[in-house]
């Protein structure tokens, strides 16, 4: 009677110290908050291109998850005491602080990333910038081709990688457009360099000067165009009368070599006729002597050297003319006048007089500017 009225109270003591237990402390085993954290910082470490950014470390990090992860599933439901220890826990609580030391190396990094992405992208669409513009001022894109538009794509490339977060991708985008801005500012340089040199500049100084010494010495009139300024100048008596601006052929500023490239050709020449309406196609026209002995000496030196291509011809027909319509912006190779002023210069000069066709007569013309200036925006970068 004794032990059975004692198995209830047995029974009310084991409950009562389990329920004891629990409001003392008795916890679940693992903080799924823990494991959620640790969820979180492998997502971010996945989307942060973790793999390849850092493969050490976030492979070290899986080979201690994927167990970690295993334990956490079997362990789920089990409880222990405040005071029992649990390596689980302390595994788990270094992996989280492990993970989120590479999660913020890995920020660091993609931002020093973004920000080297970004100067490079804004310094060279800026040099892409300058090199359109200064090509557009001095014709340069027959010199270049198609590699400005190919440079223009690979800017664009740099931009939407940029954009798109891809900023490894974006980098190097931008490093090959550089390079082949690089290139291409070479190659204006050495096509067009003769503008800048001294040298050059001497000669066609002294030609001009000899034409408006004669126009002095002769009492009439006489020509100095200069291809780099697209000017065209008349002198009387020595004295300049007035300047017109001019286009040239659509190669105009490059160094004349053959019939068809395009370009203006320099030298001392003469009016050897004037054709008004119903003579010429282009309004009015004043004809010169290209090519004279100069340019045939020239040419068959070139051709001699192999320099130009042996079908190649001289050429001739070098023009100073009017608009033949309004769509026309560049000739073959002659000097164009609006129909205004070529009315005006057509009356004011006659056959016989010297015209000289230089370069430029001072350092600072427009093709050497546009090429310090391209200069200027290489050594920025």
């Amino acid at each position: 009677m004794a032990i059975s009225s004692a198995r209830p109270c047995l029974i009310a003591l084991i409950q009562g110290l389990f329920l004891a237990g629990t409001l003392l402390g008795c916890v679940q085993a693992i903080p799924p908050e823990l494991v959620s954290a640790i969820e979180t910082i492998d997502q971010q470490l996945v989307a942060m291109k973790a793999p390849e950014n850092a493969p050490e470390e976030y492979a070290r990090f899986v080979r201690q998850w994927v167990p970690l992860r295993a334990r956490v599933q079997s362990d789920d439901d089990l409880v222990r005491w405040p005071w029992e220890t649990n390596d689980l826990e302390t595994e788990l609580r270094r992996l989280h602080e492990e993970g989120g030391t590479t999660l913020a190396k890995l920020h660091g990094e993609q931002q020093a990333q973004q920000q080297r992405a970004q100067l490079k992208v804004l310094r060279v669409e800026a040099r892409l910038r300058a090199l359109s513009s200064q090509i557009d001022a001095i014709d340069g894109r027959i010199v270049l081709g198609g590699k400005p538009v190919q440079t223009d794509l690979l800017v664009k490339q740099a931009r939407s990688f940029y954009d798109q977060h891809d900023f490894q991708r974006s980098i190097e985008s931008a490093g090959l457009a550089g390079k082949a801005l690089q290139v291409q500012s070479a190659l204006l340089s050495r096509e067009l360099g003769r503008y800048a040199d001294e040298e050059h500049l001497r000669r066609w100084q002294t030609v001009a000067q000899q034409t408006i010494d004669w126009s002095r010495s002769h009492r009439s009139t006489a020509i100095v165009i200069s291809k780099a300024e697209r000017t065209l100048t008349l002198y009387r008596n020595g004295n300049k009368v007035v300047t017109y601006p001019v286009r040239l052929g659509f190669n105009g500023i490059r160094e004349k070599q053959f019939q068809g490239d395009g370009a203006t050709p320099e030298g001392r020449y003469r009016i050897t006729d004037k054709r008004g309406a119903g003579r010429t196609q282009f309004y009015r026209a004043l004809v010169l002597d290209y090519p004279n002995q100069d340019d045939r000496r020239r040419f068959a030196q070139a051709k001699k050297a192999g320099r130009i291509p042996s079908v190649k011809q001289i050429g001739g027909q070098i023009e100073i003319h009017g608009v033949e319509n309004e769509l026309m912006a560049q000739t073959l190779g002659c000097v164009m006048l609006d129909n205004g002023h070529m009315s005006a210069l057509f009356e004011r000069v006659e056959a016989g007089i010297p015209v000289s066709i230089v370069g430029a007569l001072t350092g600072r013309n427009a093709v050497a500017m546009a090429l310090a200036t391209l200069g200027d925006h290489e050594e920025e970068t």
